[in-house]
């Protein structure tokens, strides 16, 4: 069997068996209980094992020559059998008989010779073409098969009355294979086909067609020929094979594949078929042979709507070029369709056509077609796809006296426009324009249909859409996918978008005010772009969420973030930032804020817990140390016989006595007292000056008692005078009540010169300060300081 046979009769195969099988098998959770696919797989027999719940079974392309009944009795639920492409020579149909739901069954490209019928009711598509029957293997059980759609049959001779047992069904389609039919010449035979609604019949590929029958068939409305040969003497023998088959007024759709004949006889083909009934004339792999010249050609009234040729090969290599565009130029049909050939021109009909549908993909027409052709002017429609397009200028211009062209397809050129050169020329009446494909940039937009509402640009160069284009107030739909474009367009040259198709381009940070820009926006598809996802985008993210959800197409699995690498592969609606670290006026505010509830929180706190006394006292500690390890011990083995000399108010006595000296020599510290301390008989300031200068260091109890005694006063001049005149630092100051600085005297400006610049240890009223409140005082001592005593003096 051919290759070009198998493709055309397994192409419908495989579209009956889905449609069968999605209309009406219902698939469970574990499909494979219900299909087995086990073609290809070397079988010479059905495999023993089958799950007995199988609904379609696939043992096609094996090697199996005989089936019993054992093998599909048990399938019970079988509705679908594929055994094509095995070697079964003969089959008796009974052994299906307890597959009662059976409705595929498929038995071509075997060997069958022989097969002995049995009914079975519930067949739909039964297939025995590709065999090797002599006659039509029918027979009278045939005719109870009355649901039956699809009939495909083998046969090396006819007669009339074969088809007699199924005459009174409604086929929809019968595979006739003749490829191995064989006449005698001069000799001829009849068959008369009563009802169905497709004919296909299949030839030998290699033989030249001589096949002398007369077939007739009932309410025939499609037929199809597959692997017709002809020459200019053949050519005749099918035409009257033709005549037969296109009498009736039904036949409406006439396709011939697979076909090798001259230009002289495809000519021929044409004439006759040109007032038959044919409202559709399909052509698929023509290879035209031996020469090209003029033929005439009469384009008398018909019925013919529509031609399509597709995959035409051209073995004759020196033609008129004239001779062979013009019989196609000049037709007077509604569509022509000329794809995949070598054409390199198509010429402008010399009288206003009647052509609204033109269709010249992949060719290779150039920039000339259809320059200055103003005799199509019925055309609605134009599809230039996979040519040698190059200027976009020239296809603007060969649309100009178009006037009813609404639809133009000019994809997967060469297109380039150069705005510099001239300003382009279109129709006005053209409303769907697709460049997708080509080599156009930014330019593109100076060089478009004024009312055009349909615009594809996609896999381009583009990579910005000018904000002051003026011309496409009109434009509703627009796909610019796979370009460069790294910003999603405003509507503002585009007043009635409605559909934006903006994909696969370079799209990082899209603006948030597309949807206000874009009101009229229906359906937007944005997704596989390398979205940058930062603050910017947060914005965009929001304003998808504020509209439906049918609005953005893709949304959300086709939007994913691009970078930072910390992001990459996150789902648009998954990122988030908070509102503070995108906005920089709210971070200064909340940061100002912060500090000034901080600081106003740390001013509070201090206040209340007093931490300003805490730190003086805590500083005073610190330098009081220092200045301790810095003085050389040597320096003060001398004449000191006290730690301190205490000079205090008479009325604080009390605390100088209960508080301040107990506290003292419970460290040690030897301390000197006036009424202590004091010689009698010497005077009072000699007894000052002589414990000042016996004592380490020098303590003043301050309040404003202090500052009412006058002696208290004299004993602080002394020790400052004495202090300075020493050069040492060795003043205490104790505040024990607060003194005003407008209470101390103008004469004691000793006093008032300290409490300025020095610094002074403040008595705390509340107990838990008063442990740090003595730390201070104790650190201002060396303790390990040898004094000595009076009788020392004495000797």
């Amino acid at each position: 069997m051919t290759k070009d046979k198998d493709s055309v009769v397994r192409s419908f195969h495989f579209v009956y068996i889905v449609t069968f099988i999605v209309g009406n098998i219902i698939q469970s959770s574990d499909e494979s209980e219900f299909a087995v696919d086990m073609s290809n797989s070397g079988l010479t027999q059905v495999p023993k094992g089958l799950p007995t719940k199988t609904q379609v079974l696939d043992m096609s392309q094996n090697y199996i020559s005989e089936l019993h009944l054992s093998d599909v009795s048990f399938l019970s639920g079988l509705k679908v059998l594929r055994l094509s492409h095995n070697r079964i020579q003969c089959l008796d149909i009974s052994i299906f008989k307890f597959n009662q739901d059976l409705e595929y069954l498929d038995l071509s490209h075997n060997r069958l010779q022989k097969l002995s019928c049995h009914p079975i009711t519930s067949l739909k598509h039964l297939d025995l073409s590709f065999n090797d029957f002599d006659a039509l293997p029918l027979c009278k059980e045939f005719g109870n098969l009355t649901q039956l759609n699809f009939l495909g049959l083998s046969a090396t001779k006819l007669q009339q009355l074969d088809l007699l047992p199924i005459a009174h069904l409604h086929l929809n389609y019968i595979l006739l294979d003749l490829e191995g039919y064989y006449v005698k010449e001069n000799e001829a035979e009849s068959l008369q086909i009563l009802n169905t609604k497709t004919l296909h019949l299949v030839f030998h590929p290699n033989n030249l067609f001589s096949v002398q029958v007369n077939i007739s068939v009932n309410t025939l409305g499609c037929l199809q020929l597959t692997n017709i040969k002809l020459n200019n003497y053949n050519c005749q023998v099918f035409i009257k094979f033709l005549s037969e088959l296109t009498r009736g007024p039904t036949l409406l759709n006439f396709t011939l594949n697979h076909v090798e004949t001259t230009w002289k006889c495809l000519v021929r083909i044409f004439q006759f078929l040109w007032p038959r009934p044919v409202e559709y004339l399909n052509i698929y792999n023509l290879t035209i042979v031996e020469s090209i010249g003029e033929e005439d050609f009469t384009y008398s009234e018909t019925a013919l709507k529509a031609l399509k040729m597709e995959h035409i090969t051209n073995r004759v290599f020196l033609f008129s070029q004239t001779a062979l565009y013009r019989v196609f130029s000049e037709m007077n049909i509604m569509m022509l369709t000329i794809s995949d050939t070598p054409f390199i021109h198509m010429l402008c009909p010399e009288t206003t056509s009647t052509f609204k549908f033109l269709n010249f993909t992949q060719n290779v027409l150039t920039d000339s077609i259809f320059q200055k052709c103003s005799t199509l002017v019925r055309l609605e429609t134009l599809i230039l796809r996979k040519n040698e397009l190059k200027d976009l200028y020239k296809v603007g211009l060969m649309t100009k006296d178009m006037t009813s062209l609404e639809t133009l397809d000019v994809s997967w050129n060469s297109l380039a426009y150069d705005k510099h050169n001239r300003n382009c020329t279109w129709v006005g009446s053209i409303v769907v324009l697709n460049l997708s494909s080509n080599i156009l940039t930014d330019s593109v937009f100076r060089c478009l249909p004024p009312r055009v509402k349909v615009l594809d640009l996609h896999n381009n160069r583009i990579r910005n859409i000018p904000t002051d284009v003026t011309s496409l107030e009109a434009l509703q739909e627009l796909n610019v996918a796979f370009n460069s474009l790294a910003h999603l367009p405003g509507c503002g040259s585009f007043s009635s978008l409605s559909v934006l198709t903006i994909d696969y381009n370079a799209i990082s940070n899209p603006s948030a005010h597309f949807f206000q820009s874009c009101q009229k926006i229906r359906s937007i598809k944005a997704g596989n772009n390398p979205f940058q996802c930062t603050c910017e985008l947060r914005e965009f993210i929001q304003s998808i969420g504020q509209v439906s959800s049918e609005v953005v197409e893709g949304w959300p699995d086709s939007y994913e973030c691009d970078s930072p690498e910390s992001y990459k592969g996150t789902l648009l609606k998954d990122f988030h930032l908070s509102p503070l670290s995108c906005n920089t006026a709210l971070l200064i505010v909340t940061i100002v804020v912060t500090g000034l509830v901080f600081a106003v929180t740390v001013t509070i706190l201090c206040i209340y817990f007093d931490l300003p006394w805490y730190l003086r006292m805590v500083c005073q500690w610190t330098q009081t140390q220092r200045r301790a390890r810095n003085i050389n011990l040597d320096d003060l083995q001398r004449t000191f016989q006290f730690h301190a000399f205490i000079s205090y108010s008479e009325h604080d006595s009390a605390w100088v006595k209960n508080e301040l000296v107990p506290c003292l020599e419970k460290e040690d510290i030897r301390i000197c007292l006036h009424e202590r301390n004091f010689v009698p008989g010497k005077s009072i300031v000699e007894n000052i000056i002589n414990c000042i200068e016996k004592s380490y260091k020098y303590i003043f109890v301050l309040s404003p008692n202090f500052v009412q005694s006058e002696w208290c006063h004299y004993e602080l001049y002394f020790a400052h005078h004495h202090l300075f005149h020493e050069g040492s630092n060795n003043l205490i100051l104790i505040l024990l009540e607060p003194i005003p600085q407008n209470s101390i005297p103008c004469k004691y400006h000793k006093l008032r010169a300290l409490m300025t610049k020095r610094t002074y240890l403040e008595w705390p009223k509340e107990k838990s300060k008063r442990g740090l409140f003595w730390a201070n005082i104790r650190a201002a001592f060396n303790v390990n300081l040898t004094l000595i005593t009076e009788n020392d003096v004495k000797t």
